[in-house]
C-alpha cells in the first residue's frame, strides 16, 4: 500500500482565497506549489469558470503572485508581487494589474515603501493600498529617499521606545506606520500617482498585521472606513476604534470608539449607510468573542459634514465568535460570515432583523468565500483533503471547479475519522477526534499519538493541517487523537474562558480523561501512548511532564512550547500575560509560577524531543532551549531540533521534511523493542499496569 508521507504533503498545491468577477462567471485565486529540491514555493494566479470548464493559468513570470482581486469593471485583476520587470527589480512587494484574458502584467506604480494589501475603488480605475510609511514625511519622493537611505545603512541595530515593536517573526518597521495610499495606475501619457491618505493626520492602521480587512471603501467611492488604535502608546491589547475619512475634504471622523470594545473588520452596506464590523467586549474580559455589530449613519452623508450615527451588537445572543471577512448580501438585510462550531467552521448568513444565523455552507473548515451577482464560491478543506473551490448554486448541490490535487491524492487511502466525546473536567463533555491508520483493524495493537493544539483558544477540527498533518501521522501507523480541551474555540465562550487564570488545570484533566478512555480500547498499545503539541500545546506537553507520573506516556514532543512564564515576557504579546495568568509576575510570582511548567521541573522524567525556531517571537526560542537544558541537566533523555531560519512554524520544505523525520523517529525510538506500529497483539510484550497520573 502506498503511504502518504511528508514528501507527498509538499507535492500538494495550496489554493488561496478566491475573488469573483463582477458577473460571477469566473474566479481568480493564487495557487502555490512547492519544489522540495529547490526548497521553495512558487505562487501563480489561476482563472476558474464558475459555469464549468478547465482552470487556466493566468500568470507565470512571478514567483510570489498573491492576493488577487477582480476590478469592479471586470477588465483587470490586481495582485501583489515582487517581480523583475523591464529592467526594474522590485525590492518591496508592489501592486500589479493583468487583464483576465492574459498578456503581461504591469506594475501600477513604484511604491517605495511597498504594498501590504489593497482594495479597489468602486470606479475600477484606482486602488487603495496599505503601506508602512514614515509618517512625518510628505510625498512619494520623500518616502523613496528615506527608503533608499534605510536600505543603504551599514548599521543593523533596531532602536525603539515603543511597547509594540515586533510581531510573530519580524520587527515592525522602526519609525514607520501603516497608512492608506490612493494609487492611480499609470496610463498612456500619464504617470502613476500615489497619495498618502493619512499624510499630516494622527492616524494609522493597527500595527499588528494591517491588511485589507482593516478598511473598506464606500460604494460611492467618497469615503473610507478604517480601524485604528486611538491611544498614543500603541499596544497589542489596546481596544481599536473605527473612523471614517472623507476623500474629498480629507476630514476624519471617529464613528465608533468605546474603551470597553475592540472593533475591527469594517464593511460598508450596499447603500453605504451602514458599516458592519466585529466587536469584542474586552471591558468585560479579554477573551470575549468577536460579535457582529452594525453602525448606522444618522441621515444622508453631507460633503464636509461630520459623520454621526449609532451602533448596535446584533449577535449578542449567538454564542459564536465571528471571523473576518464580513460580506453583505445584495439586499443589505444580512451579512455573510464564518464561525466555528464544535470542531468545524461553517459559512453563515446572519439575518440582522431576526438576529439569527443560519448555515449556508457546512464545514469541514470553510477557509474563504466570495459572493458576486448571485454566485457564491467557497474555499474549504477537511481532514481528508486540502482546500478545494466550490460554487454553490441556490437550491442545488455544490459544484467543484478545480482538481489541482486529485492526481496526487489518488493513490492514497485517507485516515478514517471519528468524532467522540468523553467526560472531562468539571464533568463536562469534551470532543475527541480519532483518526485511524489506513488498514486499521481492532484485532491488532496500535500506538496512540495525541496531537495537542495551541492557542489555547483555537481547536483541532475537521481541517487539513500542513504543519501537523493527521494523514502523515496516521499513515505512519498511529491512531491520532486530537482533544479539544477546555479553553478551545467553537464550544461557546464559557467553555473557552474556563481556563483563564488557571492554565494547565482543566486542560490536563481533559487530556487525561481522553487517555483513560483510549486505554480501554482493545486496540490501544498501552506501551506506546505519546503526547505531542506546539505553542500552547507544547506548553501542555511540558506541563504534563511535570505533573504526570513517568511511564504513562512513552515520550513527548514539545514544539515551540512555553516553559517559563517569567522569561516568556520576552514575547511579542507580553501585554496579555496578566490578563491570561491573573497577575503580573512582579505582583504575584507565586500565582504565575503555579501555571508555569519550569516550576515543576523536579517531576520531569519522560523523554522529550524539543523543537524550536530562532525567529519565533511569539514563543522565543530561549523557552525551548531552557526546557531542553533542564531535561539534560536532570538526566532525562532529550533531543533538540533547532532551526536558525524558522519562526513559530516550520515553513521551508526541506526543514519540514527534517521535522517529520525527527518527530517520527523519536516516537519509534521510544516504543517497545519488539514489533512496529500495528503489530499483532500477540507480538507485543505484556505489561501489568500503569502508574496513576500525579495530582495537581
Amino acid at each position: 500500500m502506498t503511504r502518504f508521507d511528508v514528501d507527498t504533503l509538499w507535492k500538494l498545491q495550496r489554493i488561496g482565497a478566491p475573488s469573483l468577477s463582477p458577473d460571477g462567471a469566473q474566479a481568480v485565486a493564487g495557487v502555490t506549489r512547492y519544489v522540495m529540491a529547490d526548497n521553495k514555493g512558487f505562487s501563480q494566479l489561476w482563472l476558474m469558470s464558475t459555469l464549468g470548464g478547465e482552470p487556466r493559468q493566468l500568470t507565470a513570470c512571478g514567483d510570489k503572485d498573491g492576493q488577487p482581486c477582480w476590478s469592479p469593471r471586470g477588465d483587470q485583476i490586481a495582485f501583489v508581487a515582487k517581480r523583475d520587470q523591464e529592467g526594474h527589480k522590485d525590492t518591496q512587494p508592489q501592486l500589479y494589474l493583468i487583464a483576465p484574458d492574459g498578456g503581461e502584467a504591469r506594475r501600477t506604480a513604484d511604491v517605495a515603501t511597498g504594498v501590504e494589501a489593497f482594495r479597489w475603488m468602486p470606479d475600477g480605475r484606482r486602488l487603495v493600498a496599505v503601506s508602512w510609511v514614515w509618517p512625518g514625511l510628505k510625498g512619494p519622493k520623500a518616502q523613496a529617499k528615506a527608503m533608499a537611505e534605510f536600505t543603504a545603512r551599514k548599521f543593523t541595530g533596531y532602536a525603539t521606545s515603543e511597547a509594540q515593536y515586533r510581531w510573530w517573526d519580524s520587527n515592525l518597521p522602526a519609525g514607520r506606520a501603516p497608512h492608506l495610499l490612493l494609487v492611480t495606475p499609470s496610463s498612456p501619457g500619464r504617470d502613476a500617482q500615489v497619495k498618502d491618505l493619512f499624510e499630516g493626520l494622527p492616524f494609522s492602521l493597527p500595527w499588528a498585521e494591517p491588511g485589507a480587512n482593516c478598511f473598506d471603501i464606500s460604494p460611492d467611492g467618497r469615503r473610507v472606513v478604517f480601524v485604528h488604535d486611538p491611544k498614543d502608546k500603541k499596544r497589542v491589547d489596546n481596544p481599536h476604534a473605527l473612523a471614517e475619512l472623507d476623500l474629498a475634504t480629507g476630514k476624519v471622523t471617529v464613528i465608533v470608539r468605546d474603551a470597553a470594545w475592540d472593533c475591527n473588520s469594517p464593511r460598508y452596506s450596499p447603500d453605504g449607510q451602514r458599516v458592519a464590523f466585529r466587536a469584542s467586549h474586552v471591558g468585560l474580559k479579554h477573551t470575549m468573542p468577536e460579535q457582529l455589530a452594525v453602525w448606522t449613519r444618522a441621515g444622508k452623508p453631507q460633503r464636509g459634514a461630520e459623520a454621526t450615527g449609532h451602533w448596535h451588537v446584533h449577535s449578542a445572543d449567538w454564542d459564536h465568535a465571528v471571523e473576518a471577512p464580513l460580506q453583505w448580501d445584495d439586499d443589505g438585510q444580512s451579512v455573510l460570515l464564518m464561525a466555528e462550531q464544535q470542531g468545524r467552521k461553517h459559512l453563515w448568513r446572519f439575518d440582522l432583523a431576526a438576529q439569527e444565523a443560519t448555515r449556508v455552507v457546512e464545514g469541514g473548515t470553510v477557509l474563504a468565500f466570495d459572493q458576486r451577482a448571485g454566485t457564491l464560491i467557497t474555499l474549504a478543506d477537511s481532514v481528508s483533503h486540502p482546500g478545494r473551490l466550490h460554487v454553490h448554486p441556490a437550491g442545488e448541490a455544490a459544484q467543484r471547479i478545480e482538481r489541482f490535487n486529485d492526481d496526487t491524492l489518488q493513490p492514497f487511502t485517507p485516515a478514517r475519522t471519528e468524532e467522540h466525546w468523553v467526560k472531562g473536567a468539571l464533568d463536562e463533555p469534551v470532543q475527541v477526534w480519532l483518526h485511524y491508520p489506513p488498514g486499521f483493524t481492532p484485532r491488532k495493537r496500535w500506538p496512540v499519538l495525541h496531537l495537542i493544539h495551541g492557542g489555547p483558544h483555537t481547536a483541532f477540527g475537521d481541517s487539513f493541517h500542513f504543519r501537523w498533518n493527521v494523514q502523515a501521522f496516521a499513515a505512519a501507523g498511529y491512531v491520532v487523537a486530537c482533544v479539544n480541551y477546555h479553553g478551545s474555540s467553537g464550544f461557546g465562550h464559557r467553555f473557552l474562558d474556563s481556563i483563564t487564570h488557571r492554565w494547565g488545570e482543566l486542560e490536563l484533566q481533559d487530556i487525561e480523561a481522553a487517555t483513560d478512555w483510549l486505554l480501554t480500547q482493545r486496540w490501544a498499545d498501552k506501551q506506546r501512548i505519546y503526547a505531542t503539541g506546539g505553542s500552547y500545546g507544547g506548553y501542555l506537553v511540558a506541563w504534563m511532564n511535570g505533573h504526570i507520573a513517568p511511564g504513562r506516556y512513552a515520550a513527548y514532543v514539545c514544539h515551540a512550547g512555553c516553559f517559563d512564564w517569567t522569561a516568556m515576557f520576552a514575547d511579542d504579546a507580553f501585554p496579555w500575560h496578566a490578563k491570561e495568568l491573573g497577575a503580573w509576575y512582579w505582583d504575584d510570582m507565586a500565582r504565575v509560577q503555579r501555571q508555569s511548567p519550569h516550576a515543576f521541573a523536579a517531576g520531569m522524567h519522560t523523554p522529550t524531543l524539543v523543537v524550536h525556531g530562532a525567529l519565533d517571537y511569539r514563543v522565543p526560542d530561549a523557552q525551548g532551549l531552557a526546557y531542553y537544558n533542564t531535561l539534560k541537566a536532570r538526566g532525562v533523555d532529550a533531543r533538540l531540533l533547532w532551526f536558525p531560519d524558522e519562526n513559530h512554524w516550520v515553513l521551508k520544505p526541506q526543514n519540514s521534511r527534517q521535522w517529520y523525520e525527527e518527530f517520527l523517529a523519536w516516537l519509534e525510538r521510544h516504543g517497545p523493542t519488539q514489533g512496529k506500529p500495528g503489530a499483532a497483539a500477540s507480538e507485543r510484550p505484556k505489561r501489568s499496569g500503569l502508574p496513576k497520573s500525579a495530582k495537581g
